[in-house]
């Protein structure tokens, strides 16, 4: 019985957070912060917050399909961050930190859009969802202080105020799927 790991792409604000979130779920074996979806080669956390990169902080997640699957990684997304804002994740404004679904076929792209098409004619955003729905191309990893970020820095202001929240949360709509 042998695994099958692959890789997803999700920018959803904040990679502290989106990190902090995926490290939790059974069968993902990594998340990496980074950068993706823009035009420079190898650009520094610096670079992408000016906006001008082209980038967003985004999460490489390494998962084994035998154990957990892409369309549960997508939900994962889609309820762990606010789909509906532009450019901004709460008080993290920028294009750095808008909302992306990357896709590496034509299977994942079309469960993005039927997922997106599901929310939308849902009650459950009340604005329509702005997530853009990219074919990846190239991971760009953080610089190392990035990495487990949350985790090494719980007591910080923002991990408390924002990422605290966020985990508890998605710890208790997702009881049966956590580490």
């Amino acid at each position: 019985f042998m695994s099958i790991v692959n890789k997803a792409y999700f920018s959803g604000g904040c990679f502290w957070c989106t990190e902090a979130i995926y490290k939790r779920l059974k069968g993902v074996l990594d998340v990496k912060p980074g950068y993706c979806g823009g035009n420079i080669q190898n650009p520094t956390y610096k670079e992408v917050c000016t906006g001008r990169t082209g980038h967003a902080e985004t999460v490489e997640i390494t998962y084994d399909t035998t154990i957990i699957n892409f369309q549960l990684l997508l939900k994962v997304f889609f309820d762990t961050h606010d789909p509906t804002t532009l450019n901004r994740q709460g008080n993290d404004v920028g294009t750095h930190y808008r909302s992306i679904a990357f896709y590496s076929n034509l299977t994942e792209k079309e469960m993005i859009i039927n997922y997106i098409d599901l929310l939308d004619g849902s009650s459950l955003f009340k604005d329509k969802i702005v997530t853009e729905v990219i074919k990846f191309n190239k991971f760009y990893k953080a610089e190392n202080y990035h990495e487990n970020y949350y985790e090494l820095n719980k007591n910080q202001p923002y991990c408390n105020i924002v990422i605290t929240p966020k985990v508890e949360k998605f710890q208790k709509n997702y009881k049966d799927k956590l580490v």
